[in-house]
């Protein structure tokens, strides 16, 4: 195993220095360093065999007929929208309550973001409000694995089942792994879509992954991402302007790396969240992660918990800060998207979404990789109680 950052920034800081505990901290082996090591000796840097294997592998990990990599979870939402025949004056219905840089793929092709409110306990979208925002321009649904905990893909199916021109997307950018009612996630959507950056269990430092069993959606999706040298006399694909959004070799090859020893990542990281459990299950100011009945397994993005409600927006930031002063990185998780100025130049306001602002406002996420210890964890969990004693610790947890 190569030096984690958190020995490393030990080291650096000599005797005495406080740890500093990131975030994320990807898990990265010297297998995973010869792998990229060996396209760099190849000829081969751009989209290439890599690419293709780590396609075709990551196809057969959720199960899907199709894999198409793109340079980010974000531009493969977008490609998905796009092969969905997604455009300008269609609306889109998507969380409130979400990772923001796949969702602007729905502003990016000139659809509108059509917000919805999401479920208290898991995060994710509420099917009775999405049935409440459908209208006739509903060209697509984009329903989140919100932190790893997938959605409720049954009543979401139903949803759209007699509804031919509605696509339910999937976005999965934070739950590779999860499980819902016995099947993985990406294997729900009529596309599903992947990000490949931190601070997810794997890691290439950018990149996605579009995931699909329709061979028309397939194409569109390999003809809008670039077109192949020896196309460019194509007709048929010359039709189109490619949005030059490919993975390269290099990111693909650590990628094939890292997924390979994928269950042995999450498994890892399964661990890291039973020390979680197990010490802040005494801190009764906070609930931690939900997970639902027909969640079979679930891989957290984060280790993202819940204040009480008598705390504030303002407490929550305070701990925050409290927590960065002893060297923990932690961080308010996921604004409102609706809360955002390029969603208020479109008429959102904060009110809007009662549930989404109750939740954004005290959730705090928690340093969450392979690299912790059960003492570091047992550290941030004290400072965080320590932190909490001035701004609401005791309060009501729901």
């Amino acid at each position: 195993m190569v030096t984690s950052t958190l020995e490393f920034e030990a080291e650096e800081g000599g005797a005495g220095a406080r740890e500093f505990l990131p975030l994320s901290d990807p898990d990265v082996t010297l297998d995973d360093i010869a792998a990229v090591e060996a396209v760099l000796r190849s000829s081969r840097l751009s989209s290439g065999p890599r690419v293709e294997e780590f396609e075709a592998a990551f196809a057969a990990y959720v199960g899907r007929k199709f894999a198409v990599a793109t340079s980010s979870g974000a531009t493969g939402l977008l490609l998905a929208l796009l092969a969905h025949g997604v455009g300008p004056g269609d609306e889109v219905i998507a969380p409130a309550y979400s990772f923001r840089e796949a969702l602007h793929a729905i502003a990016l092709i000139g659809a509108r973001p059509v917000f919805v409110d999401i479920d208290y306990w898991s995060g994710t979208i509420a099917p009775a409000k999405v049935e409440a925002a459908l209208t006739d321009k509903t060209r697509a649904i984009v329903a989140c694995n919100t932190n790893g905990h997938p959605a409720p893909w049954d009543e979401l199916r139903e949803i759209v089942a007699n509804r031919r021109r509605i696509a339910l997307l999937e976005d999965s950018t934070e739950a590779i792994g999860s499980k819902y009612k016995g099947r993985i996630v990406g294997s729900f959507g009529d596309a599903a879509v992947f990000d490949f950056s931190q601070p997810g269990p794997l890691v290439c430092g950018q990149g996605g992954m579009v995931v699909t069993d329709d061979i028309n959606v397939a194409v569109a999706l390999k003809r809008f991402r670039a077109h192949k040298m020896n196309e460019r006399s194509s007709v048929v694909v010359g039709s189109s302007a490619p949005y030059q959004v490919e993975m390269c070799d290099i990111t693909a090859a650590l990628g094939l790396s890292q997924l390979k020893r994928i269950e042995e990542i999450l498994e890892k990281r399964k661990l890291i969240e039973h020390y979680y459990f197990k010490h802040i299950k005494s801190f009764e100011g906070i609930k931690d992660p939900f997970i639902s009945p027909d969640v079979t397994e679930i891989h957290w993005f984060l280790y993202v918990v819940h204040l009480g409600t008598r705390f504030s927006r303002s407490s929550r930031d305070s701990i925050v800060e409290d927590l960065g002063v002893e060297n923990i990185e932690a961080a308010a998780y996921s604004a409102p998207l609706h809360t955002q100025r390029r969603y208020l130049d479109i008429g959102y306001r904060r009110g809007d979404f009662f549930v989404t602002e109750k939740v954004a406002d005290r959730s705090v996420a928690l340093p969450f990789h392979a690299h912790l210890t059960e003492s570091h964890i047992a550290f941030i969990v004290e400072t965080m109680k320590d932190a909490s004693v001035n701004v609401g610790a005791g309060a009501a947890i729901y």
